[in-house]
This record gives C-alpha cells, sequence and structure tokens, in this order.
C-alpha cells in the first residue's frame, strides 16, 4: 500500500516534533542548495527551531561568496524601492531624476555630434582635439572600408555578367557557324564549283561573321540581310 497522506497541522508530540523539524529542515536546506545551483540564483534561508536556535543558508557561486548580510541589505533595498514606487509622490520625483538623466545624455549626445562636425570646438583642449582626430580618422576609415566593399561586390557581379554574355556570344558563334557551313554545301551541290563557293564565304564574312581562329573571343554580330543574287538560266535550258 502506498504512503498515506499526512495532515499538515502541529505535531504534539515533542519527540516527533523534533524529528520532523530536523528531516525538514535538512531537505529545505537541500532545495535551496539545488535552486541556487541549477538557476544560479541568489538564495537565502532562515530558520528558527521552537527552542529559537537559528539555522541560516546563503548561497554561494565560483565567483563571490554571498553572504546572509549582504542579501538582506539586498532585500531591504528592492523592498523600499517598490514602497517608493507605490507612493505617488516618490514615484513622481522618481521619473522626474530619469527626465533628468536623459536629458543631460541627449545634450551630451547633441554636443559629441557638433564636435564631430567641426562646430564649437573652443572648449577642448590638445589632447580632446587629439582624440577627436583619431574618432573622425576611425569612423572615415570604416566608411572607406564599407564603401570598398560594396564596390568589390559590384565589380564581381558584373564580372560573372560579363562571362554569361561572353558564353552566349560565344554559343551565337557557333550557331552562325553552323548556318554557315550549310549553306556552304548548298552552295557548293547547286554550282560544283570553288569560285562560288569562295565568292558566298566572303559574302558571309562581310554580313559579320568572324573566323573560328577568334570565336572564344567575345564578339558583337551585326546579322544582315544576304543580297540577292539572279541566276541566268541559257536558253536551252528554257526552251
Amino acid at each position: 500500500m502506498g504512503r498515506g497522506k499526512i495532515v499538515i497541522r502541529r505535531i504534539d508530540n515533542s519527540t516527533n516534533r523534533q524529528v520532523t523539524f530536523s528531516k525538514r529542515r535538512k531537505g529545505l536546506i537541500k532545495k535551496a542548495k539545488e535552486l541556487a545551483i541549477l538557476c544560479d540564483a541568489e538564495v537565502g534561508l532562515v530558520i528558527y527551531s521552537s527552542t529559537g536556535k537559528l539555522y541560516e543558508y546563503a548561497s554561494t557561486s565560483s565567483f563571490t561568496i554571498t553572504s546572509m548580510k549582504s542579501l538582506i541589505e539586498r532585500y531591504n533595498k528592492c523592498k523600499e524601492e517598490n514602497q517608493q514606487l507605490l507612493n505617488p509622490e516618490s514615484e513622481v520625483k522618481f521619473w522626474q531624476r530619469e527626465a533628468e538623466i536623459l536629458r543631460q545624455q541627449l545634450e551630451n549626445l547633441k554636443e559629441n555630434h557638433r564636435q564631430l562636425m567641426g562646430e564649437q570646438l573652443y572648449g577642448l583642449s590638445i589632447r580632446g582635439l587629439q582624440d577627436l582626430e583619431n574618432q573622425l580618422e576611425m569612423s572615415l576609415q570604416g566608411v572607406r572600408m564599407k564603401k570598398e566593399q560594396i564596390l568589390t561586390n559590384e565589380i564581381q557581379e558584373l564580372n560573372e555578367k560579363g562571362n554569361l554574355i561572353h558564353q552566349e556570344n560565344v554559343e551565337l558563334y557557333k550557331k552562325v557557324n553552323l548556318i554557315q557551313r550549310e549553306n556552304m554545301q548548298l552552295y557548293n551541290k547547286v554550282y560544283g564549283t570553288t569560285d562560288v563557293v569562295a565568292a558566298s564565304r566572303n559574302d558571309f564574312i562581310t554580313y559579320g561573321i568572324q573566323t573560328e581562329e577568334n570565336s572564344q573571343v567575345p564578339i558583337h554580330l551585326q546579322l544582315s540581310q544576304p543580297a540577292q543574287h539572279t541566276y541566268k538560266t541559257s536558253a536551252r535550258v528554257t526552251k
């Protein structure tokens, strides 16, 4: 059978009460240690027994040792701040101080901006002017590096586009060269003479087609309409 539920009430037997207090105290301290280690929390535990004996625990870390006194001081400080926020007058004073701090920070930023723009430098010493000059040089160096990076990226993109266009031109040249060979074969079949073939080849060269030696060089094709040849047939064939 499982363990029965314990009724939460005062234990009348003093011996049982002391045993229960000892067990629960050790368990509570153990849970506090686990909470401090697992969650990196600052934990303080204060226990007084029925006889008035004090038991306390303060969390520790690898860098600092948190004592019970520092925990209590921090607790009192946070409690006072919370009480001040709950008080309307204290809350108004708190926000007035915050507004004054922000206003001072804004004035400092404006003054630094004016000095960076070369204005109101009369209050600066030689050391201040040197620091301002170094800051401007560092800022200018950062701007130049960013500019060079953008230009480098643009040049790389343009080079990639140029390579693609060059490849397209090479493919177009191969297609035009193939058409040229087919046409030359047709002329050769029709006329059967090398003069006509040579003439037709010269015609194709005048149309803007390059030779195979320059096939790998980017070309600019200018296609034009071929000249219309008039073929005269002999009277004998006509008859």
